[in-house]
């Protein structure tokens, strides 16, 4: 749950209430495929509750997402479709926000835009981090078959967030319960 802090930690509440608004709650069975490799998204995914796995077309699985990930976020970014699917490992529920409604309030809002812009570079920063990690680099865990032998929210990397994210997380935990709240009415 710690990454959907790195976003609603940089976001105001008028935009996390603005995305609860504009985004639809959606339930997705396992087995499910919810970005398709060479398939632009239409939206972008902020997962709620569940797992999914992210596969590259070899069928090497490369990561495993979960609660407070951000999906189909490279697609609203460039222009080019996904190198990787993700498909549902365990039901899971998500936000899905339209990317052209998307694109449209980040063109309208230049604050908003600032706001998410860094949020979302904030959270790659940290994937990038985490997925070097896993592949061996930096002072992580040992892996084993691609896969970090030590959970990522078990406190082992705590201390991986800044101080400035940290002056934030109180209030992006508040954020993310009302978010839970207005999706689940």
């Amino acid at each position: 749950m710690r990454k959907v802090l790195y976003i609603l930690g940089q976001l105001d509440d008028a935009d996390v209430e603005w995305l609860a608004t504009n985004g639809q709650r959606q339930k997705l069975a396992k087995g499910s495929v919810v970005i398709e490799n060479g398939v632009r998204s239409e939206n972008l995914y902020i997962v709620i509750d569940g797992r999914l796995a992210v596969v590259l077309p070899n069928g090497f699985r490369l990561a495993e997402v979960g609660v407070g990930e951000i999906l189909g976020e490279i697609s609203l970014v460039i222009s080019s479709p996904p190198t990787a699917s993700v498909v549902v490992e365990e039901d899971c529920v998500v936000l899905a926000v339209s990317q052209l409604k998307l694109r449209k309030q980040l063109q309208r809002d230049a604050a908003f835009a600032g706001r998410f812009y860094r949020a979302l570079a904030v959270f790659l920063a940290n994937r990038m981090r985490s997925t070097l990690s896993t592949m061996g680099y930096g002072n992580a865990p040992a892996t084993q078959a691609g896969k970090a032998i030590a959970d990522e929210d078990d406190g082992q990397d705590a201390d991986l967030l800044d101080d400035e994210v940290l002056d934030e997380v109180y209030n992006a935990g508040l954020r993310f319960e009302r978010l839970l709240k207005k999706l689940a009415q």
